[in-house]
């Protein structure tokens, strides 16, 4: 099968995806413009885009471009810069239409620079830096507070990123000899959230993880919902993807410095590790799977299927390093895009090629699974949309696609009782 394949050029390098509905719109976030101007790069483009291609509307904000958090009635929140010196944060509803419904600007002390934010259903859990990013903290503490719809604090908790060190990492030697060598310890000069899934949301349970800008070694916190009391947190790791996998349980994935692994964790600590990293998809039943993702070239990495007791299902090897996070259909499917190709990878861990072209761009967003098996995605600043899958609706669970759902919001209202 030979999907047919809709494109629209973005004004510049797209951020965030997003749907309330699998009927569309898309809801994307982008640069202002191409090239490394001040203005394209310090703009937030939002533009609505039906599943035709036809843009619906445009509205731009201040502030380089964070994820469009959507609610089911359509409304897009907007996070970005107030515009003042010292810049604030601001949190601007936008309807279906296009129309500006309303702004919150959550409690914030200067010169804290938003991390990441997540919509909750009274209002929002934000992580803040103590400076803007590959800016020097000066031992300063990150943080995460629960703030309420009209952007008070309901608790705030302090997220410190002491000494910390990891095998592997290495530095420069000093002016006698410049050579590398391993890096023990060291204290964080600048701190940032994680790349990937930085702030997640299961029932009574929140994961956020804070690293060094320099080495990309973090730590995963584990914070109660209700109070913002610590429960617990990991050792420091080159962490990388996770996922939501149930009431209070989270799959955190570690890449990099000889790190490969996959760890679920519930309320009691580390259930089980799998020596494996990936794009992992969960669905209802618990199954976890997707395909691997390692910095490496030639390509070792597989689709993989995590089995409960430690062990994995090989599937097909997969060429081509850059991925997209996948999406999961209700048939068990995999649908994601890998060195050059639209690949579905069904439950028996068959593999063909919906679509293919030449293209190497490595910037992407994660796909999107909507209505009629319709498969949307971003490559740099072009997003891309086919038709004529033949795939099936996205399927249920905690995480079947990046973020866990299409609104772009990655809060599962699970509860444990």
């Amino acid at each position: 099968m030979t999907a047919v394949r809709d494109t629209v050029s973005l004004p510049g390098q797209v951020w965030g995806l997003a749907a309330a509905d699998p009927t569309g719109p898309l809801y994307v976030t982008s640069y202002a413009g191409r090239g490394p101007s001040a203005h394209n790069l310090n703009t937030t483009m939002l533009t609505a885009v039906d599943l035709t291609g036809a843009t619906i509307w445009q509205r731009s904000f201040n502030g380089h471009p964070f994820p469009p958090r959507v609610d089911t009635d359509g409304t897009v929140w907007v996070a970005h810069h107030d515009g003042g010196s010292p810049p604030g944060f601001t949190f601007t509803a936008v309807g279906p239409d296009g129309t500006v419904v309303r702004s919150v600007t959550p409690q914030q002390e200067p010169p804290e620079h938003l991390g990441a934010v997540v919509r909750m259903p009274d209002g929002f859990c934000a992580v803040w830096l103590p400076t803007a990013p590959r800016r020097r903290s000066n031992n300063g503490v990150a943080r995460l507070a629960r703030h309420g719809d009209t952007g008070d604090t309901i608790w705030s908790t302090p997220l410190p990123l002491d000494t910390i060190s990891y095998p592997g990492v290495v530095e420069a030697g000093d002016a006698t000899g410049w050579q590398v060598r391993p890096k023990s310890a060291w204290v964080p000069s600048t701190l940032q959230v994680a790349h990937w899934q930085p702030l997640l949301v299961a029932g009574d349970r929140i994961l956020v993880e804070i690293s060094d800008g320099s080495s990309g070694i973090g730590i995963c916190t584990f914070v109660e919902t209700a109070t913002g009391q610590v429960i617990s947190a990991t050792e420091p790791s080159p962490y990388h993807h996770k996922a939501i996998a149930g009431p209070g349980r989270f799959l955190v994935g570690a890449q990099g410095y000889g790190a490969f692994t996959s760890t679920l964790y519930d309320h009691d600590g580390p259930v089980q590790t799998w020596p494996s990293h990936g794009m992992m998809l969960i669905d209802q039943h618990g199954t976890i799977r997707g395909p691997e993702s390692e910095n490496r070239l030639p390509s070792r990495s597989r689709f993989r299927v995590l089995n409960p007791d430690g062990s994995m299902r090989d599937g097909s090897p997969l060429t081509g390093y850059y991925t997209t996070y996948p999406a999961l259909d209700a048939h068990g499917t995999t649908v994601f895009w890998r060195d050059g190709a639209l690949l579905a990878v069904d439950a028996d861990h068959h593999q063909r090629e919906l679509f293919t072209m030449t293209d190497d761009r490595a910037v992407m967003s994660r796909v999107l699974l909507l209505d009629h098996g319709t498969v949307a995605f971003a490559l740099d600043n072009e997003l891309l949309i086919f038709h004529d899958t033949g795939l099936a609706p996205l399927a249920h669970g905690p995480w079947p696609c990046a973020d866990g759902n299409i609104q772009g919001n990655p809060v599962s209202l699970y509860t444990t009782s």
